[in-house]
């Protein structure tokens, strides 16, 4: 065995480099290098393991596009309704799905539930918790089943080993930083360790048509501790956020190799687990009062589902010097953008004014049809003019102060009627292949910001 040498590792791309550098050549990211300790091997060593990877296996041939037979994946619908809209339907046997989130937002109870409620033979490895710990948590969310085993081990090759005798349709390994393979000697949780780690799961599942769960840790950046090579290697990334201060819980897609990166679940944490909201609408314009001016509703989409959220907007002078502008729950250079057009187009001397805007309930939004909400709720605020609490919007705001067109605004509009709103704001543009009078609640359509002035606020 040859001597060990010390190599440092890019924890964003994954590059080696025998020396330190405070800038990763590859990717470009600064302080991202990390010390590892590697066992060299032999070119004989080298060798003979290459031998023994290629005895009994056999290299596929080249196939033409044509003469494929594309299939239908047939999913294993799960008893979470949330889980299966970001996964595309349902869990892909032989996919490898990673979920990341901040300690204690609820990830291994997310899979603990899947675990306890599915109807299949599920192998639950915790390299965190000991069983009794698990058994504890088992029992306070009120589901224990004979189909759910637990296994608390680190060693890779010692667990898909136990995979394989088992034979389960479900692998959950919580998490992924704590396992460690014996081919690498470095310490669990180092970019080597979560990459070969990852790599063996990978195998694992696609050989063995097993569908992998792995949960990860996040960094203080908020994106998944180890190389970005982990996200490569998994068929789907999913992100479980939230607020301390709040009970709702959002798992969103941020990749998929078999569904829709637009979809988004809802949960609510309470003491016996996990809840589905099935309806996001209603929980989150719960706590509306009419007779608040800055507070406007939003009709919003994410992915395939219509939801209805609460603008809040605050607008005062400013007597600290520089004005502030605050944004909770949405992207704060669109607000100053939304300002800015607000003040050339629309005339409203915003620029000597304190902004504050904040999304109601703790959510994010990045659809761009919350625009015409967030202009009526700082008009609101501004002229101290409340908005009746049966109106909504639904359309996008341009640099010119033109209204511009949404998708799927027939499903906003439906979604508004369903919730008892009587009026919905949307673009002019909008009304191509539109039918107003099937709806009962009232479409107005405008064009400009002057427009919406003329007719909320006049």
């Amino acid at each position: 065995m040859a001597k060990a040498k010390t190599i440092f590792v890019c924890t964003n791309c994954g590059n080696e480099s025998p020396k330190w550098n405070g800038q990763c050549f590859a990717c470009g990211a600064w302080n991202t290098y990390r010390e590892e300790k590697i066992a060299a091997k032999t070119k004989q060593e080298k060798k003979q393991e290459w031998r023994q990877e290629s005895i009994g296996r056999k290299s596929p041939s080249p196939v033409p596009l044509t003469q494929i037979q594309a299939g239908t994946t047939e999913r294993l619908v799960t008893p979470d309704g949330e889980l299966n809209r970001v996964l595309g339907g349902g869990v892909v046997p032989g996919s490898i799905v990673l979920i990341g989130g901040q300690p204690g937002i609820g990830k291994s109870t997310l899979l603990l539930q899947l675990a306890t409620r599915i109807p299949v033979k599920i192998l639950y490895i915790s390299g965190e918790e000991s069983e009794e710990q698990i058994k504890m948590r088992a029992d306070r969310l009120g589901f224990l089943t004979d189909q759910c085993y637990i296994l608390t081990e680190t060693n890779t090759h010692k667990i898909l080993q136990h995979a394989e005798e088992l034979e389960p349709q479900i692998v959950i390994a919580d998490s992924i930083q704590t396992l460690a393979s014996p081919h690498v000697e470095s310490m669990p949780g180092s970019v080597s360790q979560i990459r070969e780690c990852a790599g063996e799961f990978q195998r694992f599942a696609k050989e063995s048509n097993i569908a992998v769960f792995l949960i990860g840790h996040i960094n203080k950046e908020g994106s998944i501790a180890g190389p970005k090579l982990l996200e490569h290697i998994v068929d789907t990334v999913l992100q479980f956020e939230g607020d301390r201060h709040y009970t709702y819980r959002i798992l969103r897609t941020l990749k998929n190799r078999f569904g829709s990166t637009d979809e988004m679940g809802i949960y609510e944490m309470n003491a016996q687990g996990l809840r589905e909201i099935s309806n996001a609408s209603e929980l989150l314009l719960s706590q509306m009062d009419e007779d608040l001016s800055g507070s406007s509703v939003a009709a919003t989409m994410e992915g395939q589902r219509p939801m209805l959220i609460e603008t809040q907007a605050l607008v005062s002078t400013a007597v600290y010097g520089n004005p502030q502008r605050s944004a909770t729950g949405f992207d704060l250079r669109r607000l100053n953008m939304v300002l800015a057009v607000l003040e050339k187009r629309g005339g409203f001397p915003l620029g000597q004014n304190d902004v504050f805007l904040n999304i109601a309930g703790g959510i994010k939004v990045d659809d761009p049809a919350i625009d015409l909400a967030i202009v009526s709720a700082l008009i609101s605020s501004f002229e101290d003019i409340s908005i009746p609490s049966d109106v909504c919007f639904a359309a996008e705001v341009g640099l010119s102060g033109e209204i511009r067109a949404v998708s799927r605004i027939e499903q906003r509009i439906q979604e508004a009627e369903r919730l008892g709103f009587k009026e919905i704001y949307i673009s002019k543009y909008n009304t191509k292949g539109l039918e107003k009078d099937r709806y009962d609640i009232k479409v107005n359509t405008i064009g400009k910001i002057e427009e919406l002035y003329k007719m909320l606020f006049e």
